[in-house]
């Protein structure tokens, strides 16, 4: 039977550990293009109109589950390199789980137990969907179909022809857009309740 405690537990899981686990696996590809140098580098963090920027920390006003990370070029740019930033959000997730289900199997976080056991599973559900090549609902490749096509082609090979990973400056210019009819929708509701002038 489905009680409070469960809800709780869907609370916790729902709004910091789902959106945890996500920052986690986005961060992997900022730690590998650092690595081999990108232009432009981005982390957003949520979805909507922007919130606040901090460095290349974009927070959106809709804050959960959608995050991803953009830049403009690569530096070294190479088939290696590309498999290491798809790689890089397996990776992270892979080895914070282990680092994790290694203190619990020592004996620590004992008091945390639930909720590490959860932020494991979560991780590791990540990781089978990013590892299993596939096409995702919009008909993109996941980061395991890009790998397995970099290293078996030298190539992505799907039908999308969109960048997995957007450049940072098309996402600026999206944002700027969407800023801007906000500000048009504002003012024009703004228009509309004020009293008109004799």
């Amino acid at each position: 039977m489905f009680g409070l405690s469960d809800l709780v537990s869907l609370v916790i899981s729902a709004f910091i550990i789902l959106p945890v686990v996500t920052f986690l696996r986005e961060s992997g590809y900022l730690i590998a293009s650092a690595i081999f140098g990108v232009t432009n580098p981005r982390l957003t963090i949520g979805s909507g109109p922007r919130f606040k920027k901090f460095g290349i920390f974009d927070i959106r006003k809709y804050y959960h589950l959608y995050s991803w990370f953009s830049f403009d070029s690569l530096k070294r740019d190479s088939k290696f390199a590309y498999i290491c930033i798809y790689a890089g959000p397996i990776l992270v997730n892979l080895i914070i789980a282990l680092v994790i289900n290694m203190l619990l199997a020592n004996g620590f976080l004992e008091n945390y137990r639930t909720f590490f056991e959860r932020f494991i599973f979560y991780v590791f559900y990540y990781v089978l969907f990013d590892i299993v090549p596939m096409f995702t609902v919009n008909g993109k490749p996941n980061n395991g179909m890009i790998i397995y096509e970099m290293l078996r082609y030298g190539k992505r090979i799907d039908d999308n022809n969109e960048p997995f990973l957007p450049a940072t400056t098309d996402v600026e210019e999206e944002v700027q857009e969407q800023m801007e009819k906000i500000e048009e929708k504002i003012e024009e509701e703004k228009k509309g309740d004020s009293p008109p002038r004799s």
